[in-house]
Order: structure tokens, then sequence, then C-alpha cells
């Protein structure tokens, strides 16, 4: 008996602003799938999961959901507008008796059914969308970034109720151990298309690099047999009077065929610039307690940060981290103790809120009013680590492109608000990093590069992160707050911290050591890939190096194709001879160097 689809996705197209976003698209969601929905960021997920959730009409196809299936979508940004409380929102579609699920759900959750809308914030409202849809258990889930505004215990406990259903669910996150849990088969987005295969999420970097390996290894196919038909096309002027029309027709077509291959997004651009080195004692705190009324956030807490610690805070939302982490900067005074600043620090600081981004305000606007970046006297330019910048070309190098950069930030991803905000804090030296959930919305690729760049970074790092995976790539130091003032400090990140107490996670994650020195940050264990990281993102930036020096190249060779060329402009003959054989100089070294970094990289 065949299995009928909860969900199908026939021929959808779709544009934004002119802009393909999907085409001829198709998708199947069948009982029982786990699905993880991947792509970089602005790649369309999010739209897709609303076209799939009947919220956004496409251009063209079909959605096709049987008679009888429920489909149940949890909001990024949930309209509260008719509910009193969390509460009542959370029961709507359900029936009274049911009640025992929303409450349930908010245990797990932890958010309280009874909070006003008018005071709760915009994590309260996201897990109250959350346990909605946990509650009316659709047979089809779809969940667009479910670990946001969750702290670890809680994503926790969305992580054993999702093993345990029945229901199909598909699945965005930026959270790698919460898609590795959780997966079957991996959705991809990529340039428009959706790819599908049928391994949970642990494959995807592996399947990811084998199709762009493979994409590239045939774009450089191409690329030889362009060059090779040139050839014979411009040498075989002064020997034939007459060409093979149908040989030049078919070098066109091969021009257009490569031409038609889409490129890849690059990866962003970032880099790290330490400022003068800070002195080697970065922290000093003593006896630190502080309270709010009767909630104590730490008691008799002491501390030294040492410069390059990564140290970790983590805990229930709530506990206290933010606070603690103010305390140690000097912006809160604790009610006893004592904190002492080292030397010669020059600090930057990442806001989980997005609190220093104006949403009214464009990406430009917002760059060049900030104050430390302005140029005197230069409305297009910024300061970039010391030196100025175009504020447009800056934004090119985390991937927003000239039409972006004059939008409201408001209109913005929550990935490309991530990015954005990473720009600003990146364009300015420092040696003291404060980092505030920065990896909420990230894409995979954007987070490997910005685990390398800590792992660089001679500077001092201080991090609050639910991200597991995130916590024992980068942290060297676990401080745990775990309530009523206690605060404990563990060797090691996540893994390390759940070791020491003797609550090791079982989980697909490779075992770690228990300690690790506290000076060194713990950076996960290069896979698939013997290449540097400048190597892997030479050997990116190659293919496209390849096609630009092989068009000049046709230039150069169409114009000497004049035969009057040489007695009517001379010099300009000779110019065009010497970058001729500049170009083709160039060619052959990019292309000996794709091939040596290609061998490598599959050898390793």
């Amino acid at each position: 008996m065949a299995v009928i689809p909860l969900l199908q996705l026939n021929n959808i197209s779709l544009t934004f602003g002119g802009d393909p976003v999907f085409d001829d698209l198709e998708l199947v969601v069948q009982p029982g799938d786990r699905v993880a929905l991947v792509g970089r960021n602005g790649s369309g997920k999010s739209t897709l999961m609303k076209v799939m959730a009947g919220l956004v009409e496409p251009d063209k196809g079909d959605r096709i959901v049987p008679s009888g299936i429920s489909v149940g979508y949890m909001e990024q940004d949930p309209d509260l507008g008719a509910f009193d409380t969390l509460g009542d929102y959370a029961m709507s579609g359900l029936e009274p008796s049911e009640l025992y699920k929303v409450e349930r759900a908010g245990e797990g959750l932890k958010f309280d059914p009874a909070r006003p809308v008018s005071t709760a914030s915009g994590g309260e409202r996201r897990r109250a969308a959350l346990a909605r849809l946990m509650a009316q258990d659709p047979e089809l889930m779809l969940l667009d970034e479910p670990t946001n505004h969750l702290d670890i215990e809680a994503i926790g406990w969305l992580e054993d109720e999702l093993k345990r259903t029945r229901k199909a669910f598909v699945l965005i996150s930026h959270d790698r151990r919460f898609l590795t849990e959780l997966t079957r088969a991996t959705l991809w987005i990529d340039r428009g298309q959706v790819r599908r295969q049928e391994k949970g999420f642990s494959a995807f970097e592996a399947w990811r690099d084998k199709t762009w390996d493979e994409e590239d290894m045939q774009r450089h196919k191409l690329n030889r047999k362009i060059k090779s038909e040139a050839r014979w096309a411009v040498e075989g002027i002064s020997a034939r009077r007459k060409r093979n029309m149908g040989r030049v027709r078919a070098l066109q077509e091969l021009r257009s065929e490569r031409a038609g291959m889409i490129q890849r997004q690059d990866t962003a651009a970032m880099a790290l610039a330490s400022g003068p080195k800070s002195g080697r004692k970065v922290i000093e705190a003593r006896g630190l307690s502080k309270s709010f009324g009767d909630t104590p956030i730490v008691q008799d807490f002491s501390l030294t940060v040492q410069r390059g610690d990564r140290v970790a805070f983590v805990g229930p939302n709530g506990v206290g981290k933010t606070t603690l982490i103010r305390m140690l900067m000097g912006e809160i005074e604790p009610d006893s103790g004592s904190v002492k600043l080292g030397t010669n620090l020059v600090p930057a600081v990442f806001d989980q809120t997005r609190a220093q981004l104006n949403g009214d305000l464009s990406l430009w606007e917002n760059l060049t009013g900030d104050p430390e970046m302005r140029v005197s006297g230069k409305a297009d330019q910024i300061m970039v680590r010391g030196m100025p910048k175009h504020v447009v070309g800056y934004l090119k190098e985390f991937l927003f492109d000239e039409a972006q950069a004059r939008a409201p930030v408001r209109s913005l991803s929550g990935g490309e608000k991530a990015r954005l905000l990473l720009a600003r804090i990146m364009a300015r030296e420092s040696n003291l990093l404060v980092l505030d959930e920065p990896t909420n919305d990230l894409d995979v690729e954007t987070l490997d590069l910005l685990q390398d760049l800590l792992g660089e970074y001679d500077g001092t790092v201080l991090l609050i992160s639910h991200d597991r995976d995130f916590l024992d790539r980068v942290a060297s130091t676990t401080v745990a707050m775990e309530g009523n003032g206690r605060a404990t400090i563990y060797a090691g990140g996540w893994s390390d911290y759940r070791a020491q107490r003797g609550e090791d996670e079982i989980d697909a994650s490779p075992a770690k050591p228990a300690a690790k020195p506290a000076a060194k940050p713990a950076s996960a264990p290069k896979t698939k890939t013997s290449l540097s990281f400048t190597e892997k993102h030479r050997l990116d930036e190659l293919p496209a190096e390849i096609d630009r020096i092989t068009a000049e190249i046709a230039k150069l060779e169409t114009l000497m194709a004049d035969p009057d060329l040489f007695a009517r402009e001379p010099l300009k003959f000779k110019k065009a001879s010497e970058a001729l054989v500049a170009r083709q100089t160039a060619l052959a070294e990019a292309e000996d160097l794709w091939l040596e970094l290609s061998e490598k990289a599959e050898s390793g």
C-alpha cells in the first residue's frame, strides 16, 4: 500500500523584488520524516517554510496537503495582539480539557502562561508559540529556529519531546547538536534549488563539500574546453579564410553554459583584529555577592581571567549570566567583593538583543552613524581596523549587496542582523570580546568561520551561549550558574562540565577529555580536510578567479584577432600581446594551484 505524503510542493516558483527565490521547486514530506532544513542566511529557508505552512503564496506551483492532515508552524515573531496572556494564546485552537498540555509545555519551556502579553519579552512570546505547537501535536510540525531564546535545560526538554514523538517535523536551527540528535534526512536550499539527502544533519557537511567539489571540477573542465576551443577559433583565423561556423557556434554554446552556472555565495570575509596587548591579568574578581531583592545572583564568587582565556557562562535563562558579566566588566557594582580590571583593555560587545542596531535606519546609516567608525568629511567611508574603507565594500565582505546597503535593518533576517552586528564589532580593534548569544540565526558556514576566528584571536573572550557544540569548540573555562547564587568554575567546555559533574550526555558527539589547560581555547578537531583555513578559503576563491582570467584572455584574443591591428596601432598590439602572455601565465598558475589544493583536500 502506497504511503500518502503529508505535504507536497510541485513546480513552486517565487520571486521577491525581481529576484528568483525558488524556481520549479519540488518537495515531499512523508509521515515520520525528521528533516533538517539548511542553507545560507538569506537563501530562503524561512520563506520556504512559510510556503510549506501555506502562509506565503508562490507565483507558480501547487501546495498539496491531504484532507484531514494538520500542519503546524512555529512563527519566529508571533502576533499575540488578540490575547491577554501567553496562556490564552497557547490555548487557542485547543479544548479547555487540553489545558494540561499547555501547562506541561510551559513547564518544560520555562514560560508562565499567566504572563500578560503586554509585558512579555520576545523570547517569552516565542516560547508560548512553541508551547502552542507542541500542545496541538499536528501530523507535521514546521519549526523555525525553535531553540532561540531557550536555555540549555529547555533545549534538552524539547529535544527529548521530539525524539519521542511519532509525528513528522521539519527543523531550521543553528544548533548543530540539536539537528544532529534529531534528524534523519536533510533538505538543502542552495541558489534557489532544494536537494534532499536521506541522511541526517551529521552527514550534511560531507555531502555539501562533495557536491561543491564536483561542481568545481565540472566548471574547471568546461573552462579548459572553452580555452581549447577559443585558441582554435583565434589561431585558425590566420590559417583559414573561412572558419568552421558550426564549431564557433559550439564555442558560443559552451560560454553560454558557463554563464548560466549560478555562482555560489562566498563565505563572509570576516576578520578579527586584536588591538594593543592587554595586561596578563585581565579580570580579578574576589568574593563577589549580588542580589536583586530576595533573589541571589552570586554569593562569594571569585574568578581570575588571564589574557587569552575563553570563559563561557552557562545556566538557565534569568539566572543572572549577563548581570555577572556586567559586574566583571565594572558596569554594575556588586553588593560586596571587588573587581579589578587589567591594564590596556579595549573591549567589544556583541549584544543578543541587537540593541546596537537601529531597525529604522539603513545598513549604511547604522555603520556611518557610529561615532567610532565615522570618517571625517567622508560620508561614504567608515574606519575599519584603523583604515578608511568604502561602506558598501565593507558590507560586501559580510555578504550584503549594494541594494541591501540602503535597505532598513528591520528588513533583514535574524542571521543577516547577526552578521551586521559582527561587521560593526569586527571593524574595531579589540583585546576583550564579550559575546552574548552570538550564534543565534547564523548559518553553518558563518558559524564555522566565527569559531576559527575566535580560535586565532589573540585577545580574551567572555561568552554566553546555549549552543552546546559552540561551547565545546570555543570555551577553555566554563562558569556554571545554577541558581540560588551558586556559580562554579569548570575547566573546558559544555561536555567537560557535564563530565566533571557526572552528567555526561549520551549523544553522537565524540568523548572529550575531562579537563583542558585553562589558558587555551577548546577548539573542535578538524575533520575531512588537511587544508588550513587560508588554503580552504583560497580553494573556494580560485574557480571565480580562473573564470575572470579566462574572460580577460578571451577579450584580448578577440582584440588581437583583428588582422589590421598591428599596422593600425602597433603600440596597442604590443601591450595587448604582453598582457595576453601575463594572463595566460596567471591562468596556468591558478589552475595548477587549484589542482594542488584539490588533491590535498581529497587526500586529507
